[in-house]
């Protein structure tokens, strides 16, 4: 793959174009390779480096073919101002839906657009494990470089789907539950007995229509009551948290 095309990754149509994303930086490469360890992303992973990382690469474990590139094309590689001098092409995973879901909990995600959000989810997510993220249409791209650095390498351990519609639930789920202000706090036993559990929009939330189509179970997060919501990232955290116990 040319330097110019490996470029043109950062954006979200050539991702797709290509089947390829980007992971930047020593902690993510080394979350990677221990990924790597346990099948994820096989063996066609490219790594781009500058002079002084090809020694530092001798530490990994996986097979890499490696490209060594001068620092001016590192920094034009790279979106950080300051480039640490190791990027790798990493396929896209090859996701499916799976209609057999009774070992994961599945957290669906409607519309999230920061990408700082989706990275924490994701940290979240692969903390506690045992959770399967789907992702609506019109969300950020979890493979978007911005989400990859915020998720710290948690993107390389939640199995995840996009471009799952909010329709298409219905098939696949026969119960749901949802956040609201006036619902069961999610400490009642009755919050883990779910299929799945819907997360909206940071401004608009899950459509209130859908909700009452899926007869969407309201849970709620107790607080002091001197703000009126919690932070997207925190209140999955939070719930998150609370299932796995």
């Amino acid at each position: 793959m040319k330097l110019d095309d490996v470029k043109k990754l950062h954006q979200k149509k050539y991702r797709s174009q290509f089947g390829y994303y980007l992971v930047e930086g020593e902690h993510l490469i080394l979350e990677l390779d221990k990924a790597r360890a346990g099948g994820y992303a096989g063996s066609d992973v490219t790594l781009y480096v500058t002079e002084e990382y090809t020694q530092w690469t001798a530490q990994l474990s996986g097979r890499y073919t490696l490209v060594t590139v001068t620092s001016r094309q590192m920094s034009q590689l790279s979106d950080t101002k300051t480039p640490q001098g190791i990027i790798a092409r990493v396929p896209l995973p090859v996701a499916t839906a799976r209609s057999d879901t009774s070992s994961q909990r599945c957290i669906y995600l409607h519309e999230v657009q920061d990408p700082g959000n989706l990275g924490t989810i994701l940290r979240s997510m692969a903390w506690f494990g045992g959770f399967r993220l789907l992702l609506s249409p019109a969300s950020v791209d979890p493979y978007n470089s911005k989400v990859v650095r915020a998720s710290m390498g948690a993107i390389f351990h939640v199995p995840m789907e996009q471009d799952v519609s909010l329709n298409s639930l219905r098939s696949r789920f026969s119960s749901f539950a949802c956040l609201d202000m006036q619902g069961i706090s999610i400490n009642n036993k009755a919050f883990g007995a779910y299929d799945c559990y819907l997360f909206g929009n940071e401004a608009r939330g899950v459509p209130a229509q859908a909700l009452a189509d899926f007869n969407a179970q309201a849970f709620t997060i107790k607080g002091s009551g001197k703000i009126d919501s919690l932070n997207l990232a925190s209140a999955v955290t939070l719930s998150v948290y609370q299932l796995s116990q």
